[in-house]
């Protein structure tokens, strides 16, 4: 893609000036690799440049398909992608898809000791995960015990029940995936200096300071993820099987069109519609219908069980940019919607801050890896 950002600082010729760490996040999708460029100045972090590669051509598809890409293909990729974009630093790291990791919450009895917390872990998580525990890594992480009130921090009698049993959000990860990861690092001479899994650096590079609960969409080319958000922690999380790609294709089975035509007609018109193919918002309508339904069951049931309701969606990925989407969805939800705008967490010339708002939902992901990785 073409990065203005690039040639912007290659003018200034201050790519290499200052002795801030540098770290570029990878996020290597089921249709695109994107990758961001961040370094440190003056304590704030700012943005050196970013881009991104279709895999399409690479598996002999159209841009927009889901792959399955072999290794050396994803090298190929990965190493087109860092040269166009003119990433200038080794320091890297790299996402983990939510399809090779299992994300699930287990409830604990009260008054546990802390250092009895991994092995039980260790016995309870093999209930949820479908493998040999042995070919996953787990790790943990205590959910927060609801807020005390004024009044129950100012009488002791009515603080925290004692009894009352601790959540802990558990994450397992395939190790064949994290394997993988360090391969295309090592064949891409990067140093990789972690692993995480996408929904957590989406998280962290979309949110402020949200303390209520929030119900963040990434709206992915095979799948739509959603992750209840509160306290900054990722309280619960889902998939739906349905993304872009399955738009697309609808599209262009129903009007007997190319892939490549359809997805052309889904970013110009969405779900505004064309005049000339009053079909073609009805196509699009009929899969955010299903995944806007799908969504509603996951929030009924997080409120029957918690019983609490989201006080904000936010809209991120590449699918979030459709047109109309947001429109559609104040249909659906009874909370303020907003799209990403992860690029805002970073500092970058003025000139470019209506590209970057634009494009920001895309690169969510391997911004949230580059922030975390200067941290």
């Amino acid at each position: 893609m073409n990065n203005p950002l690039k040639d912007f600082f290659s003018k200034l010729n201050i790519t290499k000036v200052g002795d801030g760490d540098s770290a570029v996040g990878i996020d290597i999708g089921s249709s695109a690799i994107k990758v961001v460029e961040i370094k440190k100045r003056s304590g704030k972090a700012v943005l050196e440049t970013y881009g991104s590669i279709s895999l399409g051509s690479y598996a002999e598809m159209e841009p927009g398909h889901v792959t399955n890409l072999p290794i050396d293909k994803i090298v190929e990729a990965l190493k087109e992608v860092l040269k166009q974009s003119g990433v200038s630093t080794y320091s890297s790291a790299f996402s983990i898809p939510v399809q090779s990791s299992l994300i699930f919450t287990i409830t604990l009895p009260p008054n546990i000791k802390e250092n009895e917390i991994p092995a039980i872990i260790s016995t309870e998580a093999r209930k949820y995960i479908p493998l040999p525990i042995t070919e996953v890594s787990l790790d943990y992480f205590p959910l927060p015990q609801k807020e005390a009130s004024f009044e129950e921090m100012n009488d002791p009698e009515l603080g925290v029940n004692q009894n009352e049993k601790k959540e802990v959000l558990v994450v397992a990860i395939q190790n064949d995936a994290v394997s993988k990861c360090r391969s295309v690092s090592s064949m891409c001479n990067l140093e990789a200096g972690f692993f995480e899994i996408e929904i957590f650096s989406s998280v962290r590079s979309n949110f402020e300071h949200e303390l209520s609960l929030v119900l963040l969409m990434d709206f992915g080319a095979s799948t739509t993820k959603l992750s209840l958000v509160e306290f900054g922690m990722v309280k619960a999380h889902h998939t739906i099987n349905r993304g872009g790609a399955d738009i697309s294709n609808s599209i262009a089975q129903s009007l007997n069109i190319s892939f490549s035509k359809a997805e052309e007609m889904k970013k110009d018109f969405g779900l505004f519609g064309n005049p000339e193919e009053k079909q073609l918002a009805d196509i699009i309508k009929t899969h955010t219908d299903y995944i806007f339904s799908e969504t509603n069951n996951v929030l009924l049931g997080y409120e029957k069980k918690y019983n609490k309701t989201i006080s904000k969606v936010i809209f991120t990925g590449g699918g979030s940019l459709l047109k109309g989407l947001t429109e559609v969805a104040s249909n659906n939800f009874r909370a303020e919607i907003k799209t990403g705008h992860p690029f805002s967490k970073v500092g970058a010339p003025a000139f470019l801050e209506k590209v970057l708002e634009t494009t920001g939902p895309e690169f969510a992901v391997a911004l949230g890896l580059a922030l975390r990785k200067l941290q």
